[in-house]
């Protein structure tokens, strides 16, 4: 038998073994999705703390902006990049533990920062750790479920992104009402501590407990493509960027989409100050009510968005991902605009609650639709560069686009107008592309499928 035959027998005996038991498979998503939201709980956190610990290290805006986006964005995404080759050749379960404990521990310590860059630098290792826990679940979550049933759990996955920000936001409103009634709180061998700092080891502390139960668990068998794709196996970096490189008006079309919704979801980190400042909101105010509102719309957006993507994929729309993340996106982007220029906080608030559906649709089906035009060989290294990218531009373009244009363009006590101004400025071209970012993408589609049935 020459070497091809025994690589196509071998790829159909493997994607004819069955897929876990469906109470195995969702157990792993339950845990999967607890951690996700352990990383986000420690990864938002710092955006409501933000005033105390100016004023305890002495820190200007400036440098609180750089803690915020490069400290974190850029370990985050690059590191993902070589964590997605490890995700597609090692123990995806050891990974996503390793880099549990190495978050965790990171946002227990930034706690104990002193100045800029401890502070700093405790912010990198938390990127470092979190960069590990999308590209390993994701890939799991692939290999425990059939093509036609990957919306659902995706999307619950997902859903830690809102659950995690509302649970954020909550302690952030507690805290900032907290210190206004407190010094501090003093412990053993650490002394007194402020209420920020013991924020950071609340909720940094219980994720190595967590982490714990990845090291033990069993994780799903992989499901190499059949067809077409043998050469992909065991690919190395190179090859995989390289066969983005190749479909790559299909990829980059694809994730501009994306791209737009982390620029817009980043730059809502000046949401308190913006409400404050226009609208005369307290921002414990604020982020009581937004917390609350996440919690209850977040998770029933993107399970929605689940289950329609898998209903609509067993009815014989197996681009169904797509055009619901196209539905969200024609969603968000207006709205954030629509929102900043309404008279009253009430009404600006109402209205970013349509974008909030907007950005949950858009990122509960984005990795769905993805896997649809990626080989199984390279999902993880794939799955990398997608969050680099999607990372890098919300973390650099949003933040600091909304902070430019408030202070070099509209003035600082009219944020809102800077707020308006990026879904213009991000939207309108990939809004332009959508119809040859769909024909593109139902195309590759097409080909993987006939490689896969050859």
């Amino acid at each position: 038998m020459s070497d091809t035959t025994a690589t196509e027998a071998v790829a159909v005996t493997s994607a004819a073994k069955p897929y876990p038991k469906p109470s195995a498979a969702w157990f792993l998503v339950s845990m999967l999705t607890l951690a996700y939201i352990f990383s986000f709980v420690d990864r938002y956190v710092l955006g409501l703390l933000i005033e105390p610990i100016k004023a305890d290290l002495g820190l200007t805006d400036e440098q609180i902006g750089l803690i915020m986006g490069p400290a974190f964005g850029l370990i985050y995404a690059f590191s993902g990049l070589f964590i997605g080759w490890f995700v597609d050749n090692w123990r995806r379960t050891w990974i996503v533990g390793i880099g549990m404990v190495i978050w965790s521990m990171a946002t227990a310590v930034s706690g104990l920062a002193a100045n800029f860059w401890q502070l700093f630098f405790a912010r990198m290792t938390i990127g470092a750790g979190e960069s590990v826990l999308s590209p390993a679940a994701f890939s799991m979550i692939a290999d425990s479920f059939p093509e036609e049933r990957r919306g659902k759990p995706i999307a619950f996955y997902t859903a830690a992104l809102t659950l995690g920000a509302g649970i954020a936001s909550l302690i952030g409103g507690a805290v900032l009402l907290w210190a206004k009634t407190t010094n501090g709180v003093s412990l053993p061998l650490l002394g007194l501590l402020a209420p920020w700092q013991l924020v950071f080891m609340t909720v940094g502390l219980p994720g190595v407990l967590l982490a714990v139960y990845f090291f033990f668990i069993k994780e799903p068998e992989r499901r190499p493509s059949v067809g077409g794709n043998e050469k992909l196996q065991g690919a190395s970096i190179f090859k995989a960027w390289g066969y983005v490189a190749q479909n790559g008006a299909t990829y980059f079309t694809f994730v501009s989409l994306v791209m737009v919704m982390t620029i817009l979801a980043y730059s809502q980190g000046y949401l308190p100050s913006t409400f404050e400042r226009v609208w005369g909101w307290e921002r414990e105010q604020y982020a009581f009510i937004n917390g609350v509102t996440l919690l209850i719309l977040g998770p029933a957006t993107v399970l929605t968005v689940g289950y329609l993507s898998d209903k609509w994929m067993q009815s014989g729309a197996r681009d169904a991902p797509f055009r619901l993340m196209v539905i969200g996106f024609l969603i968000m982007a207006p709205t954030q605009t629509i929102a900043m220029l309404m008279p009253t906080g009430v009404a600006a608030f109402a209205v970013l609650c349509l974008n909030t559906v907007g950005i949950g649709m858009v990122s509960a089906v984005g990795v769905t639709a993805l896997l649809l035009i990626t080989p199984s060989q390279i999902r993880g290294q794939v799955l990398a560069l997608y969050y680099m990218t999607i990372s890098l531009s919300g973390l650099f373009l949003g933040p600091t686009t909304v902070g430019t244009l408030s202070t070099r363009v509209f003035g600082e006590d009219n944020l809102n107008l800077a707020m308006a101004a990026a879904p213009a400025i991000y939207g309108a071209i990939p809004l332009l592309l959508i119809p040859v970012t769909r024909r593109l993408y139902l195309r590759h589609m097409r080909r993987l499928t006939d490689e896969s049935e050859a």
